[in-house]
């Protein structure tokens, strides 16, 4: 056991307690709010003489599992790359997703599909937490093993809501107008026009009237990695830990725990076309979004091994830079795959964000910590932030570059407003620079004000700083008589140590 009799008592209750409050009150929500959709309720799917072979299930589902292996395994195994916190990064992982999707169920349904006193889910609300998913697990990696997992909870509890609130912002209330007098739906950035909605017992009900996206964010290069990233560094940076050396031989990795976070980075490296391209209108929204999202990837890998051996001792390369810098392609092409980006504005994009990446892990991290005291466990800095806010240029960029000519009736389906007449390119330009700040705004206030100060709660169960990245606080760990790394701290060594 690590820590004092007091403290593992009270880490006996909080986590149990803190669980099933979390569970029962998502559970009353869910009874009084959330119904099947109508392409999920059979009822009312039929009703419509709709064929089974047309609902759209089918066309989302595959997208829908790669977006889920992403969040359980891609995220769970990069962040098992320290040497003694294996079980944690996996473990909290799973529990912060099983959570967030339940949570952001809610919070998505009551902002975007909440009709006639219900939340409406179907398939695309699955992707959509999973997406907000994302952007929590993102922040977490900031904090890698500097937390307990109630306080991660209670992170992810906050982070959520802020998470719908700044999606919700970018989406639909910057400018808002409604387009042609089309009825809108919500498809976490998609905008496409929707026919027959849900209905309850009396059959189909009106659609409420929205304004299609007024930013264009279809990966998430601005609500989900740039939002994660610095609503985690701020959140660090409230939580840093001065003391934090008394733990620094464990926040190093070994051989076999890097080959495993290699395995996430691998599986997030492979389904990432799907993430980016989830929501994105079908046929050549889809299929254009993949594309570009491929070639970017492909190009990171490269320039992310070009520098890794280029800035590595004698010249070799570093197994930090190629698990996480060669996934910074499709964080940088998450706004602007859907776009004429063309392939070859993919591969450029790739390489800078690979490079960025890369060096960022070499000279930044060392920066940040030392000179703006922001422990960032995981370098989400370097993966999801700067690429993220590349991403966001690089979105502004396209969309001020956007011509009838260039996108034919395309046009509609990317910038129905531009295609419209209602708004210039250099206009809609100037609405995703904004949005990046209103994302960036909502990150820090909310990482620094709200979940930096619920997370310093003194009542709390938070690691000593002596007892950082260490799975044997939260864990039983098996073998603890091999040696000396895998033995559990005893009850004197920690308090003395603290």
């Amino acid at each position: 056991m690590a820590g004092s009799p007091s403290r593992a008592a009270g880490r006996r209750l909080q986590l149990p307690l803190l669980c099933l409050f979390l569970q029962g009150a998502t559970a009353v929500l869910f009874a009084v709010f959330v119904r099947y959709n109508h392409k999920t309720d059979a009822a009312l799917w039929h009703r419509g003489n709709h064929s089974n072979a047309d609902n759209e299930f089918y066309f989302r589902y595959p997208s829908f599992q790669d977006v889920h292996a992403m969040v359980f395994v891609g995220f769970g195994f990069l962040m098992v790359f320290l040497q003694r916190y294996g079980f944690s990064s996996v473990g909290f992982t799973f529990l912060l997703a099983a959570f967030a999707l339940q949570w952001s169920t809610l919070v998505q349904g009551f902002l975007h599909s909440f009709h006639s006193g219900h939340i409406h889910v179907g398939v695309e609300s699955m992707i959509n937490a999973d997406f907000c998913v994302g952007a929590v697990l993102i922040s977490s990696g900031a904090l890698l093993g500097k937390t307990g997992p109630a306080q991660l909870l209670l992170m992810a509890l906050l982070e959520v809501v802020l998470f719908g609130i700044n999606e919700f912002v970018l989406l639909h209330l910057l400018g808002v107008r409604v387009w042609g007098g089309m009825e809108w739906g919500v498809g976490g950035g998609q905008g496409q026009p929707l026919s027959q909605e849900h209905g309850g017992g009396g059959g189909v009900l009106p659609l409420h009237l929205t304004a299609p996206p007024q930013v264009r964010d279809a990966g998430g290069s601005m609500t989900i990695h740039t939002f994660g990233a610095y609503f985690g560094l701020v959140l660090s940076r409230v939580l840093y830990r001065p003391q934090l050396e008394k733990s620094k031989h464990r926040q190093g990795s070994v051989y076999h725990s890097d080959l495993f976070a290699m395995i996430g980075t691998i599986f997030l490296w492979i389904f990432w076309p799907s993430f980016n391209s989830a929501l994105t209108a079908l046929g050549t929204g889809q299929h254009q979004t993949a594309l570009n999202t491929y070639y970017s990837l492909a190009a990171s890998t490269l320039s992310t091994f070009a520098l890794s051996a280029l800035v590595g001792e004698d010249g070799r390369l570093d197994m930090v830079h190629i698990q996480n810098a060669a996934l910074a392609g499709g964080v940088v092409v998450g706004t602007s795959s859907e776009m004429m980006l063309t392939p070859f504005g993919a591969l450029a994009a790739g390489f800078l964000a690979g490079t960025v990446s890369t060096l960022g892990y070499k000279f930044f991290t060392p920066i940040l910590e030392s000179k703006f005291k922001v422990q960032d466990t995981s370098g989400v800095h370097n993966l999801h932030g700067m690429p993220g806010v590349l991403g966001a240029l690089l979105g502004v960029l396209v969309a001020g570059l956007a011509t009838h000519e260039a996108y034919g009736d395309g046009l509609e389906r990317v910038f129905p407003l531009i295609a419209e007449g209602q708004r210039s390119a250099t206009s809609q330009a100037m609405y995703q620079l904004f949005g990046l700040f209103v994302t960036l705004m909502f990150a820090s206030v909310g990482g620094g004000l709200g979940a930096g100060l619920l997370l310093k709660l003194p009542f709390l169960d938070s690691p000593l700083d002596s007892q950082c990245y260490e799975d044997q606080v939260h864990w039983q760990v098996p073998g603890e008589h091999e040696d000396e790394a895998q033995r559990p701290l005893r009850v004197e060594e920690a308090d003395t140590q603290a």
